[in-house]
């Protein structure tokens, strides 16, 4: 099989967003607050913002499954306060429910949380059940700065994440760090913020001890680790200043990377550098980047032609597309043995 383990509901029929941006003008006018049930999307019109854009390029470019959660940019944390969050992340979620009870045989659930600068992540515990439980989501992405590019959130090794680490554990789902919009004008959303946040929670993790504590936590770095691969020898040096384990034992039993980099030399990069085991077959198709490559004639985000033509075995290539992603989302695992795949 092939599996995309980093997809994002991009396509979301219209009145979403406007159900949203009526829920943000409410933070100044609470008389315009809109009820969740007041947002009607019916299958039909999920069908069709799936059939007509996921689906029929997971179909043109050989991807068998996506693993789908809400938009990122979408999430905005830091736009109100943890009921906002909360209804928000609720509606996101149950749309990507819907879309994976539709299309069984194509996407699998990853849940937004309701975090909120400054608010205790035990609050988004009940949402990350709600999702894995009931229904049956196989991961979870989780912001490393609910604030928005403005960083107020104590690092990831911090005890503060561990409601949220506690329930991965037990639930056995790993967590895609993935930031969402950026509201610090320094910091493009997708150029900057989301490499710049890929590229910090390495850091953080090699600065702490968190996989001490959690030593069966599983992350995903997507964007194909930000920096990190490209200066890995940085961080191998200074994993040794912090006088810390080699990074093949410090991180690399814990955290992987997705093969969201959207060209050749980067994907060559990432797996002459990265294990194989930790590299992880993604596109975040109609995404960050949507256009065609004028060097190639293809689009950006096809990222299976990257792998297609790296240096690697069929082995290698079957980890990549497969293998890794059902042991590092052994409830997906669980879920396709049920079906007999």
């Amino acid at each position: 099989m092939i599996i995309d383990i980093h997809g994002h509901y991009t396509t979301a029929p219209k009145s979403l967003e406007e159900w949203r941006n009526r829920q943000v003008a409410s933070l100044k006018d609470p008389a315009l607050a809109p009820k969740a049930s007041e947002l009607k999307i019916s299958d039909d019109e999920l069908r069709e913002t799936i059939e007509q854009n996921q689906l029929k390029l997971m179909q043109a470019r050989g991807a068998d499954l996506t693993i789908f959660s809400p938009r990122a940019s979408f999430m905005a944390h830091h736009v109100g306060n943890f009921e906002t969050s909360a209804t928000w992340a609720a509606i996101c979620n149950e749309l990507c429910y819907r879309v994976a009870q539709l299309f069984p045989e194509h996407f699998a659930g990853a849940a937004m949380l309701p975090q909120s600068p400054g608010v205790d992540p035990q609050t988004c515990v009940a949402e990350l059940e709600k999702c894995v439980k009931d229904y049956g989501f196989v991961g979870i992405n989780l912001n490393p700065d609910p604030s928005g590019g403005h960083w107020s959130s104590p690092p990831l090794t911090d005890r503060h994440w561990y409601p949220i680490y506690e329930k991965m554990v037990e639930h056995d789902i790993p967590a895609m760090i993935h930031v969402s919009t950026s509201c610090n004008a320094c910091f493009h959303t997708t150029g900057a913020h989301y490499i710049n946040a890929d590229t910090t929670a390495v850091m953080q993790l090699i600065q702490g001890d968190l996989f001490k504590d959690f030593p069966s936590l599983k992350f995903v770095i997507p964007h194909g680790g930000g920096a990190a691969p490209y200066h890995w020898g940085r961080y191998r040096g200074l994993a040794q200043e912090l006088k810390k384990p080699l990074l093949d034992e410090h991180l690399l039993n814990n955290i992987f990377f997705d093969t969201c980099v959207y060209h050749q030399p980067g994907i060559d990069l990432l797996t002459r550098v990265i294990p194989v085991k930790n590299v992880l077959f993604a596109s975040e198709m109609i995404g960050a980047v949507r256009g065609i490559d004028p060097q190639t004639g293809h689009y950006y985000d096809d990222t299976k032609r990257y792998i297609e033509a790296a240096d690697l075995s069929a082995d290698e290539r079957y980890q990549i597309y497969e293998g890794n992603a059902r042991r590092v989302y052994p409830r997906l695992d669980a879920a396709l043995k049920a079906h007999g795949k």
